[in-house]
């Protein structure tokens, strides 16, 4: 399906704009301005996870709005249900990212379920997927890009130390859909290896939205290397 709102992010930065449960920024308030201080920066999507996020989120920006709902931290837990997706898209959501593997989804219903209601609401669907398998039985649900976001996650492939370069160029190479790269994408080099790898569009969260984690990785590479100036 051709559309101009995954064509608005060709090329581009989408970034991720969540926090986790119990987290000081966990309000759709923050994350709000979060996304609006991202798009100020020069993204042309953003990533949100929660339907009162979505819906903060959605009269205050103009770009591609991929959202999505979270229930729960294992198996099928990215938008699980078709009824999560339909939310997605009635909070204003231009794509709907859900989970694209394989695996049992807690309503019972097949990926193509979720995928035919959502284009029938009007949106499209990013499938987050963590295998090439996946990737291609996303497709065959009729899924419009894939994104690289399970890699590492499910048990198929191993956690790779950034981006999994080796499985997006899989994808590029066998899938007539947008390629979307997400996961472990740590720094520009990593964003700018993940085009050069084909990728339609980057994903970035961590390292651009989470205090807590970018301030530790601070903190603890100075108490590693710092020199002992009791000395």
């Amino acid at each position: 399906m051709s559309d101009s709102r995954l064509a608005s992010i060709k090329g581009q930065l989408v970034v991720s704009c969540q926090a986790y449960p119990g987290e000081p920024m966990r309000s759709p308030a923050i994350m709000a301005a979060v996304a609006q201080a991202v798009v100020a920066g020069g993204a042309k999507g953003v990533r949100a996870q929660g339907i009162e996020d979505i819906e903060a989120i959605r009269p205050l920006v103009e770009v591609c709005l991929i959202g999505l709902v979270k229930r729960g931290a294992d198996g099928v837990f990215i938008t699980p249900t078709v009824a999560d997706a339909l939310d997605c898209v009635a909070a204003g959501a231009d794509i709907v990212a859900v989970d694209g593997t394989r695996r049992d989804r807690p309503d019972g219903q097949p990926l193509a379920a979720t995928v035919a209601a959502v284009h029938a609401a009007g949106a499209l669907v990013m499938a987050d997927c963590g295998s090439l398998d996946d990737a291609l039985y996303s497709v065959a649900a009729g899924a419009d890009c894939v994104g690289t976001t399970l890699a590492g996650y499910t048990g198929e492939r191993p956690v790779t130390r950034g981006p999994d370069l080796d499985l997006l160029t899989e994808l590029v190479a066998q899938l007539t859909v947008p390629v979307i790269a997400e996961g472990r994408v740590r720094n520009p080099d990593d964003a700018l290896a993940c085009l050069e790898a084909g990728a339609y569009a980057v994903v970035v969260g961590t390292a651009i939205t989470h205090p807590t984690r970018i301030t530790r990785s601070f903190a603890e590479h100075l108490t590693h290397r710092a020199p002992d100036r009791d000395q």
